[in-house]
């Protein structure tokens, strides 16, 4: 039995699904955070969430490296500790420093920093002729406004350092750059508490279906688990609205984007990590969109675990530990498996969701989780206001989207709309 150090956690489905897969493999752990109650609030009442099936739980200033690495070493003097995992992107570099500096299994620090940074990234990869669009890094608005000129508009506005497609924004004019440069500028600590970067990365706007390739790196050698698709909704953000897995791709098109993501995550460095890379298929061929250095999120890993029985939280936990993964498929009966998310157009206070009953019984159904009455609604402009998901599985070829969509038209939300 090993004893890992968990350092922070996404409050989402990662939060229950490496919990559950360290227990499974026997194993123990302790959960690190500033802050518990960012955790225990989305909760359901009365029930315990995973993270408190820890170990301990320690509180410590997982925001301030210099203070953390020496908290870090005593409680490791006094727990003992194999490994360092976290599922947060922004702890991914912390939970790689601390592992070095214990002297246990895990990525380079460097390797993480320059995966978790947007910026960096482009950079690496560009350094390394592994595709991508053509951007800028652009430090004030006077920057902003000459790379947008040379870029050439429509273009992509993103921060280097937030997830879940925040304030991830397409322009056209000059008018909407600003507006989303201001947006930005505006936004300059995230729901961390952690301060912000405050340079702007400008992109070419890419076309073409997106996929994104699910990764286990360990020693230096990249296995692909196979490739997922990708359906993105509320323009201008680029809100995810649902996923397939595997992806309905020519062999062609799948061997590019299976092979651009393992030149993307040999060029960074990355090794001891499972790797979400989101790649464009675009008509000149596939281009890096970014390389996550963690399990997929948005119940990915659980399309691939439907389909092919691999258990990407389980190969997480196995790789921090410096140990083989088990990679092996096995049929599970399904040919394919996709997830679709209910997203709000509007902002209020929901009603309620009609249709949930019917579509919970429906037989293909394998996940339904709707928000409840009550919930306050705000109209998406990222991946974090879903208001619920239907996922289903086909035992017989690729048609898990078009039944997922169809489950997904028969579920009516109602949302009060408040002033």
């Amino acid at each position: 039995m090993a004893h890992l150090l968990m350092v922070e956690s996404w409050v989402g489905s990662m939060s229950r699904l490496l919990p559950r897969a360290i227990r499974e493999g026997g194993h123990e752990f302790t959960f690190l955070t500033r802050d518990l109650h960012h955790y225990l609030r989305p909760a359901p009442e009365g029930a315990r969430h995973p993270l408190l099936t820890a170990r301990n739980i320690l509180t410590a200033p997982t925001n301030d490296p210099d203070r953390l690495l020496p908290f870090a070493e005593r409680a490791h003097q006094a727990l003992g500790f194999d490994a360092v995992v976290s599922s947060c992107d922004y702890y991914l570099t912390l939970a790689a420093r601390i592992a070095a500096r214990l002297g246990l299994p895990g990525p380079a620090p460097e390797a993480m920093e320059n995966a978790c940074r947007k910026d960096a990234t482009r950079d690496v990869l560009a350094r390394a002729g592994v595709p991508g669009p053509r951007y800028a890094v652009c430090a004030d608005w006077a920057g902003t406004a000459k790379a947008a000129a040379r870029i050439g508009l429509p273009l992509v506005v993103k921060p280097v350092d937030l997830c879940a497609g925040m304030l991830v924004r397409r322009v056209d004019d000059e008018a909407q750059l600003a507006e989303a440069h201001r947006a930005l500028a505006d936004f300059p600590v995230n729901a961390r508490g952690q301060r912000r970067s405050p340079v702007v990365l400008l992109e070419e706007l890419l076309h073409g279906p997106e996929v994104s390739v699910e990764t286990v790196t360990h020693r230096g050698r990249t296995q692909v688990i196979g490739v997922t698709d990708k359906s993105v909704g509320g323009a201008p953000a680029f809100v995810e609205t649902g996923h397939m897995f595997p992806a309905a791709l020519t062999g062609q098109d799948a061997r590019a984007a299976r092979d651009t993501a393992v030149r993307a995550i040999k060029a960074l460095g990355l090794d001891d990590v499972v790797a979400h890379t989101e790649i464009k298929l675009t008509p000149a061929g596939p281009r890096v969109v970014e390389v996550n250095p963690r399990p997929a999120g948005n119940r990915i890993t659980e399309l691939v675990r439907h389909v092919t029985g691999i258990d990407i939280a389980a190969a997480c936990v196995d790789v921090a530990l410096g140990r083989e993964p088990d990679l092996r498929p096995h049929d599970t009966g399904l040919r394919s498996a996709a997830i679709g998310f209910l997203v709000p157009g509007t902002g209020g206070v929901l009603d309620g969701i009609d249709g949930g009953d019917e579509v919970g019984e429906a037989r293909d159904v394998l996940e339904l989780s709707l928000a409840a009455p009550g919930t306050r609604v705000t109209a998406a402009g990222s991946n974090n206001e879903y208001l619920g998901h239907v996922m289903a599985g086909d035992t017989e070829g690729l048609g898990a989207r078009d039944r997922v969509e169809a489950l997904l038209a028969a579920l009516g939300p109602r949302v009060v709309v408040t002033r």
